[in-house]
């Protein structure tokens, strides 16, 4: 198959903005190039349009509205009006860097649109991203594929994570070999578990960034814990920890999913600013060792990308736990911020060709299964 130029758009549960990156692939291999010590260079230009602070209090309130939610097409509350923002904002994204980067929209076959999470509870069969592909498709002149997860859980999938297929592909194209893992920490973390044979198994850990980032913003009215530093400060609650690691969820076997709402960065309660921030990193920590539980073979190095790369005591934190190797997605070539960005425009092809996007090992989809919505100007 003949290679396709798509832009892949990821707003996640960070709620922090728009991520933008373009790669080029068939849908199965992934166009790259060789860089310093053979590892990748760049596969594409990347770009980023933020949310404002009352775009994210709009995106705060949806997600609250959305927990009212009983059937995938409902939109109570301010949904609508967050469904439109949500749309705009990736429009105003994709316009932004088409001039940046002298392209034109007859440039690019497709677009991945992922939209915005507001709820995701797929025991339910409900998983909802909001964004409107078709206004999308006619506003930019650009096919769009959105509306990825639905297909899969309507087969009874947990749709999600959906990256383990780009994750394998990326590995495929830097000649790694099993056994490893490659950790997504966003607001909520997931891991592509590679082993030695190459089989594949993937789910969701447990929270990742959004835990943190919020008791960052009603403590110190800050968007992150820039660089673990806080956390770094401070001592975590190990009674709480034990405590929060006897969720369900940790003794569900893969595939599985979490909704960012299970969680609640008020559980660290009265603790002091720093003690909470090392609290709560902990635990996104503790989360994936657990998650070694149900490995069929231990990882003996991992990659770590999303903006949890970024935070130096949570890396610090899985070097501790893990007992591996762990190398960030920029070190070795790739981009911690970028790679669910690209990830969603090779699944944007992988959609256009008919190819499976979800399997039994990622998702637990009773057989391999394509998705999304295509939108065509």
């Amino acid at each position: 198959m003949a290679m396709m130029r798509a832009i892949g758009l990821m707003s996640g549960t960070s709620l922090d903005g728009v991520d933008i990156a373009l790669i080029e692939t068939d849908g199965e291999t992934i166009r790259v190039e060789r860089g310093h010590n053979n590892f990748l260079a760049p596969l594409g230009p990347t770009g980023y349009r933020g949310y404002g602070e009352d775009e994210k209090a709009l995106l705060r309130a949806a997600t609250k509205d959305a927990e009212s939610v009983v059937r995938p097409d409902d939109r109570p509350g301010r949904l609508p009006e967050a469904e439109g923002f949500v749309t705009r904002a990736h429009a105003e994204a994709v316009e932004q860097f088409l001039a940046d980067n002298g392209l034109q929209p007859a440039d690019i076959d497709v677009i991945g649109f992922h939209g915005q999470t507001v709820i995701h509870r797929p025991d339910h069969r409900i998983s909802i991203q909001i964004g409107d592909g078709p206004a999308l498709a006619s506003r930019l002149g650009i096919a769009v594929v959105s509306d990825l997860r639905r297909a899969d859980i309507e087969a009874g999938g947990q749709g999600a994570p959906l990256v383990p297929v780009f994750h394998k592909a990326l590995a495929e194209a830097a000649g790694m070999e099993g056994p490893f893992g490659i950790l997504n920490i966003g607001g909520v973390a997931n891991a592509t578990l590679v082993d030695s044979k190459g089989g594949v198994i993937a789910f969701d850990t447990g929270p990742g960034n959004s835990l943190i980032d919020e008791w960052m913003q009603e403590r110190e009215g800050k968007n992150l814990d820039d660089g673990g530093r806080t956390a770094a400060r401070g001592r975590p609650d190990e009674q709480l920890l034990a405590w929060l690691l006897t969720h369900p969820f940790f003794f569900r076997r893969p595939p599985k999913s979490l909704d960012r709402n299970w969680f609640s960065h008020k559980l660290a309660g009265q603790l002091s600013t720093e003690d909470g921030a090392a609290t709560l990193t902990a635990f996104t920590a503790r989360a994936v060792a657990r998650a070694l539980d149900h490995a069929p073979e231990i990882p003996t190095r991992w990659i770590v990308a999303g903006g949890g790369a970024r935070n130096g005591e949570l890396v610090r934190l899985l070097n501790y736990h893990l007992r591996a190797e762990i190398m960030t997605a920029d070190a070795i070539g790739w981009s911690s911020a970028y790679l669910e960005a690209q990830a969603f425009a090779y699944l944007a092809v992988r959609s256009m060709q008919g190819l499976p996007i979800t399997f039994p090992a990622t998702t637990g989809v009773r057989e391999p299964i394509s998705g999304g919505v295509l939108s065509r100007p």
